[in-house]
């Protein structure tokens, strides 16, 4: 698998529910399209929040990963 390029990356490590969707949200808005964004969250709400507004947003999910204290979630923004 190749390497996936992050643009931005929102690291709301520590912010609780719903302050990393809302980090995201803000990020996207002020992407381009194309852009793909790396959020790194440590809310256990984030594991639902986040794939559902991707979902519900018209944007590609591009991966949820679990790293050591946190999760990180690849969103790339198609519109």
């Amino acid at each position: 698998m190749s390497e996936i390029k992050v643009d931005r990356v929102v690291d709301a490590r520590g912010s609780h529910c719903p302050g990393p969707l809302m980090e995201l949200i803000k990020t996207i808005r002020n992407a381009k399209i194309g852009e793909v964004i790396a959020v790194y969250s440590t809310d256990s709400g984030s594991k639902t929040d986040i794939p559902r507004w991707v979902e519900k947003a018209g944007h590609q999910l591009i991966g949820v990963y679990e790293r050591e204290g946190y999760t990180e979630f690849i969103v790339k923004k198609v519109k």
